[in-house]
Formats: structure tokens, C-alpha cells, sequence
């Protein structure tokens, strides 16, 4: 039926390289509380497909302080690593319309490339109109064409140029693992996922993920992303800067702490609450348009 707005249906997708830091939980409140603001489904994706990153017992460790953490998720948790015969599918798909190649470049022979947006070696085109002579397939790659444009809830009008910024990107790995950008499109759209709410880290992805769901006919679900949380150096929280687990952390004090953070104004003595309280005062109080744009340091507890 024309006109019908489909329900909310948003997610929060860690990967388990890791315990669960103060970023984590930022993106996870973000998420779970603008789903429930808005009457709707909040799913958990186990993001696991890039298996060498993947530490063993973290996404149980993931799951457990979600729960002491008072989170509660419709349906099944979503395991990638479950899900290769989807993605093998899509990149089929992709094969027949015309929109990858395949790539014989290994990343020495690009290190003098020019860098893309996110810091990357931007794809030089070696491979676009055919393999050289004697080389063999490595990877897969998009034909990046067109300009991107959308409006995310958090940052903004965006926009990004994707031959220039970003080059031909991979979804077929020289390892035989699929890559991020084509297992979370394909993970979403199964899901019906019509909202993203995430770290502003993955902001630069968006413009990939959206060019890949028009070309396999998926609907393109709204954007909304959240400030970075970094340390005092400046640097996003993450296993590789040594971010504190937030396993041990009481959790309503980190509750508070990731609302305050996220421009939401909780009164202080709701850290000392009980944590159905916290979640009570969370939910009625949500407000998306009061969520800052920039990343922010945040204290050295977490």
C-alpha cells in the first residue's frame, strides 16, 4: 500500500574484537534508545565476519554486559559469520549487473596510490577494464561512480563524490573473506533495518553502503551519527588505544555518564538509581536533536 511508513527498526552491530568500551556503549544506548523512542524493534548483530580480528569468548563477554547493563534486544541475536551463503548470493548479483571486477592488485603495488577520505590507499583502477596479462583475481571490487548525497540525523547534509574520494572498493577480499561494507548491507536489508543510529567513526562508510544498496535494490534506511568518543590524545576509543572494558563498571554510573555524553542532561543522582530507573528516565527523556556532532574526550574512568 503507497503512502505507508514502515515501523522503526534499528540495531546495534558490535564486532567481537574486544570487550565492550565506553564508545561501544555510547553507540549501543544511542541506537536502542531512539528505537524505543520511537515504538520500534532494536536487533543485535554479531558482527564476526572478518574472522582474523575476531577474539575468542568476546562476543559472549559482549553479550553478558549488555544484559547486566539492563539492554533487551527483539529476536534472535545475528551471527555474519553465519550468514557467507547471503553474501555470496549479493556478490553474484553484483556479477551479473556488471557492477565488480575482479582485482589482481596486492596492497604493495598501491602504497603510492593517492589516499581516500577515510585515510585509505584510493584505488588506482589497474584492474577496471581487465586483468593484466599473467595476473589472476585477488579480490573483488565495486565500480565506485556517482555522487552520494544524504542527510544524517546527527551530522548533517553529506555528500561524497565516490570515484574521487573513496575509488573502487573491495567486497570480495583477497583472503576469501567478504568485507564489511557489502555484509552489512546485506545483513540490514534482511533485517528490514529502516534506521542506523552508530558511531560517527563509520560515517564515511555510509556513502559505500548506500551506493551498493541501490545497486542490489535494497531500500536505504535513514542515518544518524554519533559523536566519537577519544581519549585526552584525541584518539577514537578502541582495543588498539588500550579504551577500558566497561564489564566491571557499575552500570547505571555508565549509563549516566554515556547520556550525559550524548548531550541528553540526566540529573546527576540518577547515577546512584536503581537501573530500571535509569532506563524509565532514559527512554521518556530521549531527544536526537540534542546529540552534539563533534567527538569529545571523555574521562579517564572509562
Amino acid at each position: 500500500m503507497s503512502g505507508v511508513i514502515p515501523a522503526y527498526v534499528g540495531r546495534f552491530a558490535p564486532s567481537p574484537s574486544g570487550p565492550l568500551h565506553f564508545g561501544s556503549l555510547v553507540a549501543a544506548l544511542g541506537s536502542c534508545l531512539d528505537a524505543r523512542h520511537h515504538g520500534g524493534k532494536w536487533l543485535l548483530r554479531i558482527e564476526d565476519v572478518d574472522t582474523p580480528r575476531t577474539v575468542p569468548g568476546a562476543a559472549d563477554a559482549i553479550l553478558a554486559t549488555l544484559e547486566r547493563f539492563g539492554f533487551a534486544w527483539d529476536g534472535e541475536v545475528v551471527w555474519q559469520s553465519r550468514r557467507t551463503d547471503a553474501y555470496h548470493a549479493a556478490l553474484e548479483q553484483l556479477k551479473c549487473s556488471g557492477a565488480v571486477f575482479p582485482c589482481a592488485c596486492t596492497r604493495r603495488e598501491m602504497a603510492d596510490s593517492a589516499l581516500a577520505r577515510d585515510g585509505s590507499r584510493r584505488y588506482p583502477g589497474t584492474c577496471r577494464d581487465g586483468l593484466p596479462p599473467g595476473r589472476s583475481a585477488r579480490a573483488w571490487r565495486v565500480r565506485a561512480e556517482g555522487l552520494i548525497r544524504f542527510d544524517d540525523g546527527v551530522q548533517g547534509p553529506q555528500q561524497e563524490d565516490l570515484e574521487r574520494d573513496v575509488g573502487d572498493y573491495v567486497v570480495l577480499r583477497a583472503d576469501g573473506l567478504f568485507a564489511y561494507q557489502l555484509a552489512v548491507v546485506v545483513d540490514d536489508a534482511a533485517a528490514g533495518i529502516t534506521h542506523v543510529v552508530r558511531g560517527a567513526d563509520l560515517l564515511d562508510s555510509s556513502a559505500r553502503q548506500i551506493h551498493l544498496q541501490h545497486l542490489l535494490g535494497v531500500a536505504q534506511p535513514a542515518y544518524a551519527h554519533l559523536p566519537v568518543a577519544t581519549n585526552d590524545a584525541g584518539e577514537k576509543l578502541s582495543k588498539q588505544t588500550l579504551a577500558r572494558a566497561i564489564e566491571d563498571q557499575p552500570p547505571s554510573i555508565a549509563l549516566v555518564a554515556a547520556l550525559a555524553f550524548l548531550g541528553q542532561n540526566p540529573p546527576p543522582e540518577l547515577g546512584q538509581a536503581a537501573l530500571d530507573e535509569v532506563w524509565s528516565w532514559s527512554r521518556a527523556h530521549w531527544r536526537l536533536d540534542k546529540v552534539p556532532r563533534l567527538r569529545q574526550a571523555i574521562a579517564p574512568l572509562f
